[in-house]
């Protein structure tokens, strides 16, 4: 059907035509604006939700919903996409947080203002984060990918708090730092591959996953790129310190996007890229990844303990959650896998309800500091500090809410690893990574002690300004509140989407 060969390319190129639109609006229409950008990604949310509809369940490993176009006829790229079972997932949290952000933007914006540039930017940025999870063409995926770069720079640059010229230069430049290398991979992929449709060298993703691209050193250089590119965007440690300062001075909706989706980017190129198209480099390379991502949860978890800053300490904690992603991806099974792209999921909606609870406590109280807000929140401002304790609570894993079943999946996988990996080194991976959920509940539950609890300080008691939750927060953060429950008790949701696509990629290892 036309339908569906065009309904990823409306998903992804609806927010840019949207933009579009809102840079052709004349100055001083705001309200044009703000509706502009909410028709816009109401389009891509109900591709997104027309791709989920008409997606086969049964052939969940298989490219659905594709298109495949001459592109750029010299090089060989082509305008290919399509989703499997491991993008589908990415791309409806990408339509659905964006919307979510455009809609929570139309009552609550940062200084300066300027909506004509604030969401033409959140605009182009779901177009490159979503292009990036269905783009089948190296060249295309690594447009898409740098696309993220500029509005991301711009939205922390401009609408960001006090160090958010420092912060948007840290983060362009690790991220680019990361991009040149990893473009590097792909060129030699590039000139060592031959598609056997062809015969020509080839940047389709599907058929660089049969190819052989030179002697083990060679390949393990081409993984190193890869490797760097990747983990940077993450981030693991030792590539982590750009996030803290991002998030710490970005705008909330561009912390919630940051943390929600474009972390999810980086743990996606190396199931997508990395795992499919070097197996064998995989297999060697698996035990430093799981050594990094171990570290990251250890690291992250005591970095949070030591937090002030409300912001910082949930920057810090997605460094943490995304080192179980990893381990998950290290263990190179299907179970390790299906953890790691359920807690991509996962953590997008938890830390991105977070992000957005942190960004409404500071319109209240202009601070983000956890001592000069607390104690007492939960009195002053029940709703808000309930919704704060919901959300603290799934995130450090409390079963039967959604953060739970990606954590213990990826340290139950750790016992198993592939074949060709060590038992006993990922079982010490998985002991140091039960640690990591010991320290992850304790400091979020430190954090709910000196922030909801206790009473009121005085001079918060009797300031009218410092309101509960309002109804666009409701509207904004309530799909979120669900989907944190909803996956908690019914994780087949996204298990038995992902299941034959992880399958189909843990049969290189097998």
């Amino acid at each position: 059907m036309m339908l569906d060969e065009w309904v990823l390319t409306v998903a992804v190129f609806a927010p840019l035509a949207g933009a579009g639109v809102i840079a052709a609006l004349p100055k001083g229409r705001e309200a044009a604006v703000k509706m502009s950008a909410l028709v816009a990604s109401g389009v891509a949310l109900v591709a997104g939700v027309i791709a989920l509809a008409r997606f086969d369940f049964g052939s969940t490993g298989e490219m659905q919903l594709g298109i495949d176009k001459g592109w750029i006829d010299s090089i060989g790229a082509r305008y290919h996409m399509g989703v499997d079972g491991i993008a589908l997932p990415l791309l409806l949290l990408t339509v659905l947080l964006t919307f979510l952000c455009v809609l929570y933007s139309q009552r609550i914006m940062p200084k300066p203002h300027k909506p004509k540039g604030f969401f033409a930017l959140i605009l182009l940025l779901e177009t490159g984060m979503a292009g990036t999870f269905t783009a089948l063409d190296l060249v295309l995926f690594f447009v898409f990918w740098e696309l993220v770069l500029v509005p991301m720079y711009f939205l922390i640059a401009v609408w960001g708090s006090e160090r958010k010229e420092y912060s948007a230069i840290k983060f362009f430049l690790y991220t680019l730092f990361g991009s040149v290398f990893m473009l590097l991979g792909f060129l030699a992929m590039y000139f060592r591959s031959v598609d056997p449709a062809t015969g020509k060298h080839t940047f389709d993703m599907l058929v660089l996953q049969h190819q052989a691209f030179g002697s083990p050193a060679f390949e393990h250089m081409i993984f190193l790129g890869l490797f760097l590119g990747f983990a940077i965007k993450v981030p693991m440690w030792p590539f982590h310190t750009w996030l803290p300062d991002a998030h710490g001075d970005a705008p909330t909706v561009g912390s919630v996007l940051l943390a929600g989706i474009l972390l999810k980017m980086g743990t996606y190129g190396f199931i997508r890229i990395a795992l499919p198209m070097l197996p064998e480099r995989a297999v060697e390379w698996a035990p430093y990844i799981g050594a990094l991502a171990v570290i990251s949860i250890l690291y992250g978890a005591l970095n949070c303990l030591a937090q002030k800053d409300i912001k910082r300490l949930i920057a810090f904690s997605s460094v943490g959650h995304m080192g179980f992603v990893m381990l998950g991806i290290a263990t190179l099974t299907d179970v390790g896998i299906n953890a790691a792209v359920f807690g991509m999921v996962a953590h997008g909606i938890i830390t991105g309800m977070l992000f957005f609870l942190a960004g409404s406590v500071y319109e209240r109280y202009h601070t983000r500091v956890i001592d000069d807000i607390g104690p007492g929140m939960l009195l002053k401002l029940p709703r808000m500090g309930a919704i704060l304790a919901f959300s603290a609570i799934a995130s450090l894993g409390l079963p039967g809410l959604a953060g739970f079943w990606g954590e213990v999946l990826a340290l139950l996988a750790a016992f198993n690893p592939a074949r060709g990996l060590s038992s006993p080194l990922f079982r010490a991976y998985a002991v140091l990574g039960g640690v990591g959920t010991i320290l992850t509940a304790g400091y979020f539950l430190w954090l709910l002690q000196r922030l909801n609890l206790g009473q009121v300080r005085e001079r918060w008691a009797n300031d009218p300004h410092i309101d509960d939750v309002r109804p666009v927060e409701v509207a904004a953060w309530s799909p979120l509140l669900v989907g944190i429950l909803a996956l908690g008790v019914y994780p087949r949701a996204v298990l038995e989407m992902t299941g034959g696509a992880v399958s189909k990629l843990a049969g290189f290892f097998s």
